[in-house]
């Protein structure tokens, strides 16, 4: 059997790399391996669009997906370029303050929350959320948005809280989502990404 490991990969590799191998006509059944439960099923939708076999197992929080070909092998470009361009447009987002916008601090407080909440709802969520200086209280103990994060977590977004600034806050002890990352991650992860946005 084939084997596609993804892991360590970020959308939209892991349907890149699937659909370029399904693309061949010899291509048989193959095991594609992930570490998200995103890049999962992004894979499964893709092989709805491409009429393939699926199913899947969890273990050890890798995501072993078997596919292989059905009666059918249409592809459905639709679905590929759903997949693709709207992983590819994710956007990596900044977080440098626990409040929204300047003025009022009880209104950029209440945005931020707002903020937060609503973007756990979007279609398209973020590859990765990054927090430094007052950014990091929203990751910590007290935190209004605690519920959001780790929904957006459970679903595949990164996110990192500078560890300095938790150092700053005296915070590191109350980190309650995500991990602690550095100066060097976060500048790799902005110059990785093809969209960042700055609150």
């Amino acid at each position: 059997m084939n084997i596609i490991d993804c892991k360590g990969l970020a959308c939209p590799m892991p349907v890149i790399k699937t659909k370029k191998y399904f693309d061949l006509d010899d291509s048989k059944e193959t095991l594609v391996i992930v570490d998200n439960e995103v890049a999962k099923n992004n894979i499964l939708r893709l092989a709805k669009g491409l009429k393939l076999n699926s199913s899947f197992e969890e273990e050890n929080g890798l995501y072993k997906i078997q596919l292989s070909r059905g009666e059918f092998t249409e592809i459905n470009e639709a679905v590929y370029e759903e997949l693709v361009v709207n992983k590819t447009s994710a956007p990596t987002i900044l977080v440098s303050s626990n409040l929204l916008g300047s003025g009022d601090d009880k209104l950029g407080e209440t945005l931020m929350k707002v903020y937060i909440n609503t973007l756990a709802e979007a279609e398209v969520l973020p590859e990765n959320l990054m927090f430094i200086n007052g950014g990091v209280k929203l990751t910590c103990t007290g935190s209004d948005v605690l519920d959001s994060l780790n929904s957006m977590k459970e679903k595949g977004v990164n996110i990192i809280s500078c560890g300095a600034c938790l150092d700053f806050y005296n915070l590191k002890e109350e980190l309650k989502v995500g991990e602690i990352g550095n100066m060097y991650q976060i500048i790799d992860l902005m110059n990785k990404s093809g969209n960042t946005i700055k609150l």
